[in-house]
């Protein structure tokens, strides 16, 4: 379980969160704090009072995959083979193990084709295929996306959606836009002012959002 407690950062005021495996999507309106959160809970940054431990341990402490929300920016190197396998050599792991795991993983999102391609010169959804490939190759515990999803068509969304739930990471906290998906996800937490206005069940957020453009427009017409 991931435990907030007493978080202060910047406009970030939570005093109590507590979230459980599965997926978590954080919404609400801009400039309510929900990059910043996501930020705290991958150890880009750190509190500036009170504390976030995910089974105890610290965020820092833990291998985290990131998606950034601007493709471009989650890039370190040159070539999609290089971005692939950048976490495992970030790791100092053996090479014959670098090569066969990026190779499996390259397979498995279907980048074999664009393994030698400049990453800057691939369309946006594939760019964010990419970072998430590079993300979940070091199979960490808790996969983190800054409203990537912005950045895909309806097919590729389907193809990343599938990709991650795949991957079997215990914990997937995700901010978007897109309420829909939200209401798939396991558990929705609201932000407003940098505080946690609801989270729960998709259905309990979501009745206190009925008059709200947050409301799933699908849950209009059930």
């Amino acid at each position: 379980m991931i435990h907030i407690e007493n978080l202060r950062y910047r406009l970030l005021a939570i005093d109590f969160l507590s979230l459980n495996t599965g997926v978590t999507s954080v919404i609400g309106p801009n400039g309510s704090g929900k990059t910043t959160l996501l930020k705290l809970c991958a150890g880009i940054a750190l509190p500036e009072s009170g504390s976030i431990l995910i089974e105890g341990t610290t965020p820092r402490a833990m291998d985290i995959g990131w998606v950034n929300e601007f493709p471009d920016r989650n890039f370190i190197f040159g070539s999609v083979v290089d971005e692939v396998a950048s976490a495992l050599r970030f790791r100092h792991l053996p090479p014959g193990e670098i090569t066969q795991r990026t190779s499996e993983c390259r397979e498995r999102f279907g980048l074999t084709r664009l393994s030698n391609r400049a990453v800057g010169d691939l369309s946006g959804g594939e760019k964010v295929i990419v970072a998430l490939a590079a993300a979940l190759v070091q199979h960490p515990a808790i996969l983190i996306l800054d409203e990537c999803d912005s950045h895909l068509d309806s097919r590729c969304m389907q193809t990343s959606d599938q990709l991650i739930r795949e991957s079997h990471i215990p914990y997937v906290i995700r901010s978007t836009q897109d309420m829909e998906a939200a209401a798939e996800s396991d558990c929705v937490v609201f932000l407003e002012d940098g505080r946690v206005r609801h989270s729960g069940r998709p259905e309990q957020v979501f009745a206190g959002l009925c008059d709200t453009p947050f409301y799933p427009l699908s849950w209009r017409w059930r």
